[in-house]
């Protein structure tokens, strides 16, 4: 049984080093754990140490996949293949839209998106018998889109290197989107693939403000290292990106256009925005984290949330969900278009599906024929 770091309150404080701030219950929970003060000095000698913010240690438990890659039709993503190295994600952005995913697992959408994690320890094995298959057809693959492939635990997992490596030796494209500076580390498999067209990279990069960024992505690469890890991999010849995601309302908005500066500067060459999303168990999530660092404006991002929203937290409609609607959203688009323009962003070379050879499946006979 887990006591929740939360009566029916909001958090009393943020927890060292995590972006949430508390176990938010999953939308599929069965079972749920309230503290109830009923006066007793030891009930409160336990909430009182959890306001002072315990450590949580990060746990990984190994996983054997069946499948590692998924379809996706939605219009909105230019993808429509991906594969996840990890569940769950130690980076701990308060607003990742990837949080409510934690509920199948019967976890907390909050805490334990970021401390209990899971490793596809087989998924390399799993993608080569997918792409080996007679019925594959390639399309580029978005490597880690549900959790970042270059969190922290990768440092000792290794599973998005593997991924990559099975990627290269097939000559199969892929696309990739991360915040972790490790991305750098994979520069002897990026760098040859880039030269046959085989893959590009995105850099997410929500704030310039190193407080602010440690507050609501605490475990991601900082912003100037961000930066850094574009013109690393603008130098070693990878096609670049730039994702401003999510642009926050009365938070980061007015930063738009200093990312966007900043990024083309060290070498993007291509740049999109995303509109906070606030999908299932993230509403609660988001709204504890601005009663906690922004209490005295958590009503008026709200308000302009909803305004984006049709009055709601969240719309998750095709075609508006990334970008909103209304008059704040469209000066977000107008902004964004402008800058754009002015910075002499394009667009990332198309990926090379071509090349693509299919993994030889194993044999009893080696490589003999």
């Amino acid at each position: 049984m887990r006591i929740r770091n939360k009566t029916h309150g909001p958090a009393a404080a943020p927890v060292r080093g995590r972006g949430s701030a508390s176990f938010v219950d999953g939308r599929f929970q069965k079972q749920q754990v309230r503290l109830e003060d009923d006066g007793w000095d030891g009930l409160r000698v336990l909430t009182d140490e959890q306001a002072e913010s315990p450590r949580i240690e990060t746990t990984v438990t190994p996983e054997q996949a069946r499948r590692v890659v998924s379809r996706n039709q939605s219009p909105d993503v230019g993808f429509d293949q991906s594969v996840n190295p990890y569940r769950g994600c130690e980076h701990g952005c308060v607003y990742c839209f990837a949080r409510p995913s934690h509920a199948y697992l019967d976890l907390s959408p909050g805490l334990d998106f970021e401390t209990r994690l899971y490793a596809k320890t087989n998924a390399a094995e799993r993608l080569r018998e997918e792409l080996a298959r007679p019925s594959y057809r390639c399309s580029p693959i978005a490597l880690g889109i549900n959790t970042d492939g270059y969190q922290p635990i990768e440092r000792s997992w290794g599973v998005t290197r593997q991924l990559l490596e099975v990627l290269a030796e097939c000559r199969h494209p892929c696309s990739i989107v991360t915040k972790g500076a490790l991305v750098t580390r994979d520069l002897d498999l990026l760098a040859p693939m880039a030269e046959q067209g085989l893959v590009s990279v995105y850099l997410s990069i929500t704030t310039l403000d190193n407080r602010l960024s440690a507050r609501m992505e605490p475990r991601a690469a900082a912003p100037h290292t961000r930066l850094a890890t574009v013109r690393r991999l603008a130098d070693a010849g990878i096609p670049v990106g730039v994702l401003v995601a999510p642009v926050v309302p009365a938070i980061t908005d007015s930063e738009l256009e200093a990312i966007l500066e900043a990024a083309r500067d060290h070498g993007a060459l291509s740049a999109s925005y995303v509109l906070l999303r606030l999908p299932h168990e993230l509403k609660e999530i988001w709204r504890e984290w601005l009663q906690l660092h922004y209490p005295e404006r958590a009503a008026h991002v709200m308000s302009l949330v909803q305004q984006m929203r049709g009055g709601r937290d969240y719309d998750s409609r095709f075609g508006t969900r990334m970008r909103g609607e209304g008059p704040f959203a469209d000066l977000v688009a107008a902004r964004f278009a402008r800058a754009h323009r002015r910075l002499g962003y394009g667009r990332l070379p198309e990926l090379d599906c071509s090349r693509f050879t299919p993994p030889r499946p194993d044999s009893p006979q080696g490589q003999l024929f």
